[in-house]
């Protein structure tokens, strides 16, 4: 269990992030030198991605605990909790080079461990308005192809990237969620199924599919 050494806590603001915990995109022992926090420039951080709402965030290395790219850690929002401490959220033009080189393999393999969750996103995704289905907001889905989905859907429930693969057009339902989420990611949408937008702006919808499918899929881990 990870204890916050006497002190740091109280240097930690409160961010407001949902995840608990995230996947280290890049960490950096010996700073950020283009980071917004001066302090930050000349003490270890990491950039990672929220393994479960998808909060871009930077965090604080505990004492003596270096982070390897990849690993899943616990993170701290609040400084009462344990983990490493959340110093700020961040927005995908501030991930380095680095980061963004890492995000889709992660994010390929969070989608892959939740498979059940996102594979339901198939067969409960819902109209928008007459003109637009929430399926239309996955980069490759035409009206043919939505077509397909909602007549094979019709006559049974997919229950695996591999039968979605094989009963639609779609040579990669995998890569088409996370693709919809790294655009999501960047901020510049106007419908967000998966992510919730930051920094806030105006004139987004937010359609809150996650929480929805967390609930349905009865899934209740904390990444």
């Amino acid at each position: 269990m990870l204890v916050r050494p006497r002190g740091q806590s109280r240097r930690h603001r409160h961010v407001r992030v949902r995840d608990e915990f995230a996947i280290v995109l890049d960490y950096m022992p010996f700073g950020n030198p283009y980071d917004r926090h001066v302090q930050h420039r000349s003490r270890p951080v990491a950039q990672a991605l929220g393994t479960k709402f998808f909060a871009l965030v930077e965090i604080l290395p505990l004492k003596n605990m270096p982070l390897n790219i990849g690993e899943r850690v616990p993170i701290a929002p609040q400084p009462e909790l344990p983990g490493h401490p959340v110093a700020d959220r961040l927005s995908y033009n501030e991930l380095s080079s680095v980061a963004k080189t890492n995000l889709a393999k992660f994010l390929r393999d969070i989608v892959i461990e939740k498979e059940k969750v996102f594979v339901e996103f198939f067969n409960v995704a819902k109209p928008i308005n007459i003109r637009l289905h929430s399926l239309e907001l996955l980069p490759g889905i035409g009206k043919k192809t939505l077509k397909i989905i909602l007549e094979e859907r019709k006559k049974k429930s997919f229950e695996s990237f591999e039968e979605i693969q094989a009963r639609t057009r779609i040579n990669d339902p995998v890569k088409l969620i996370v693709d919809r989420i790294i655009l999501e990611l960047q901020g510049q949408e106007k419908y967000y199924i998966f992510v919730e937008p930051y920094p806030d702006s105006p004139g987004f919808v937010k359609l809150n599919y996650l929480d929805y499918l967390y609930k349905l899929t009865n899934y209740d881990k904390p990444w």
